[in-house]
């Protein structure tokens, strides 16, 4: 918890789709993002996106095998994190055979 009680929470995922973090990986974790209760952030090399904007996570070049942070803070802190990881772990539901 922060010092005004906001709940904090971060997770380390590794990128694992073949394209990395492109403008349609970026859409799906910016439209996911939009719908969650918390304010998210992916983090790279020290470069913090918002998640709910495209260009900022694009901004990140996130290829596959990069290590990445979520962070989330405010309700549902938690839950939020869970869930922007878990598309990232899945690979945005991409199947790499598609281009």
């Amino acid at each position: 918890m922060s010092a005004d009680g906001e709940s904090l929470v971060d997770r380390r995922v590794q990128i694992v789709n073949r394209k990395g973090l492109h403008a349609r990986a970026s859409a799906k974790l910016a439209r996911l993002a939009m719908t969650l209760p918390a304010q998210v952030f992916v983090v790279r090399n020290g470069e913090t996106a918002n998640a709910h904007s495209i260009m900022d996570l694009l901004m990140l070049a996130a290829h596959q095998g990069s290590e990445v942070e979520v962070r989330a803070s405010g309700a549902e802190a938690g839950p939020s994190v869970d869930a922007v990881c878990a598309l990232i772990e899945d690979g945005f539901g991409e199947n790499d055979d598609d281009d």
